[in-house]
């Protein structure tokens, strides 16, 4: 009898391999001797979280097949390394730990435990791990990495660094106890990116109504990487809040669409002036700062993809 340990091939490394390769994925087979440590596994695997696989039956034995999004095949030359042949990664390896624990306590003694699972310990390749004797022949070892960005798929990020760009800064003289907070807070992340003041527009209009128009405008000209717009409205204030609401997100919005420039959102929407203060830097952070740096991020971004795309144009 046998345990199959199969593995749907990675996407990410499966771009280095040639077109015409018909490798689909690996297959780990694993003897276990007897009839009931062979239900105990699959019921233990299946527990894990493991997809089940196609299995087999027939007069000389039976399989089980279990499925994991990633599989690697590892060879090795000189002095092995001591790990167990068969390594599971995993996100939450203290839970996995518990599970198995819990398993092995239905055939074992507590006091037997360490005798077939290990407790977590750190290796060498920024990583924790656990190994248990599964059967006699059989010895897994489950991993956790430290790296956070570890098996994450790539992906194209801006850079937070605002040496070159060039910004306008769309802001309001309604509600300024609010708006010059935010305003204040838009100037400190873009200078402390690297941006230089001459390269910083402001243009003060007079309520969020006329935001969308200013940062057309702006956009239009073609003189700036992206567009900051900042304001405040405030429910209480304000009779016809909703429509107002609606009509200056849909302008922004369209106005970075039809104009191809980043436009970021920093227009507050609150119910009273404590929640307007908060965001603007009391206890919600400030979200001047934040429209500033999604901002940087986004020119970042379009650059990247630019150059992508004259690339794949030659």
């Amino acid at each position: 009898m046998a345990v199959e340990f199969k593995a749907k091939q990675d996407p990410i490394h499966s771009q280095t391999i040639q077109s015409n390769s018909m490798i689909k994925g690996i297959t780990s087979v694993s003897a276990i001797a007897q009839s009931a440590d062979f239900d105990k596994l699959s019921s233990l695997f299946s527990a894990l979280g493991f997809e089940q696989g196609k299995g087999w039956q027939d007069a000389q034995g039976r399989g089980s097949a279990f499925l994991a999004p990633i599989g690697k095949l590892e060879f090795v030359t000189g002095r092995p390394p001591a790990v167990p042949p068969i390594l599971i990664e995993v996100t939450q390896l203290d839970h996995i730990r518990s599970l198995v624990e819990n398993w092995l306590l239905a055939d074992h003694r507590t006091e037997d435990l360490p005798t077939v699972l290990s407790p977590v310990e750190s290796t060498d390749w920024n990583s924790r791990l656990f190994t248990v004797q599964l059967t006699p022949d059989l010895r897994l070892g489950f991993w956790q990495s430290e790296n956070p960005l570890h098996g994450q798929p790539i992906a194209i990020e801006g850079d937070l660094s605002a040496a070159g760009m060039r910004f306008a800064i769309v802001t309001t003289r309604w509600n300024t106890v609010i708006t010059d907070r935010l305003l204040q807070g838009s100037l400190d992340a873009l200078h402390r990116s690297g941006a230089a003041k001459h390269d910083i527009e402001i243009v003060r209009v007079p309520g969020a109504w006329e935001i969308p128009s200013a940062a057309r405008t702006l956009a239009e000209g073609k003189r700036f990487d992206a567009i900051i717009t900042l304001g405040c409205l405030i429910r209480g204030e304000t009779a016809h809040y909703e429509a107002i609401y609606t009509e200056v997100a849909r302008g922004i919005g369209q106005s970075q669409q039809e104009t191809g420039i980043p436009h970021t959102f920093g227009v507050l929407t609150c119910e009273t002036l404590e929640q307007a203060l908060d965001r603007a830097g009391l206890k919600a952070g400030n979200k001047g700062f934040e429209a500033a740096i999604a901002a940087i991020e986004m020119v970042s971004i379009q650059r990247k993809l630019a150059s992508q795309n004259g690339q794949a144009t030659k």
